[in-house]
C-alpha cells in the first residue's frame, strides 16, 4: 500500500438505539459511532417484524390506499383492478 493516502483505520465503538453496543474498525472520524438498528434488534436477524415509521409514512400509505380501495367498491369495479379476458374455444 502507498504510504499517505489512506484513511485512518481505527477502533470506534458502535451503539445502537436498541442499547446494544460493540467494538469494531472503521474509517469514520471519532471513536465513537450510533446507529438505529444493529443484529440485535433488526427484523432479518431477529425473525420479529418491526415497522420503522418516519414521519408516519406506513399510516399515510395505509389512508392513501384504504381510500381508493373505497371508491372501488362504491365504483362497483373489482378490487384487484384486473380485467378479465375472454378465452378462445
Amino acid at each position: 500500500m502507498k504510504e499517505g493516502i489512506h484513511p485512518d483505520y481505527h477502533e470506534v465503538t458502535i451503539s445502537c438505539a436498541c442499547g446494544n453496543s460493540f467494538k469494531t474498525r472503521s474509517t469514520v472520524k471519532g471513536d465513537h459511532l450510533r446507529v438505529e438498528l444493529c443484529s440485535a434488534c433488526h427484523p432479518y436477524f431477529t425473525g420479529k417484524m418491526k415497522f420503522i415509521d418516519t414521519a408516519g409514512r406506513v399510516e399515510r400509505f395505509q389512508r392513501k390506499y384504504a381510500q381508493a380501495a373505497q371508491q372501488q367498491q362504491q365504483a362497483g369495479k373489482p378490487e384487484s383492478g384486473k380485467k378479465s379476458v375472454p378465452t378462445k374455444k
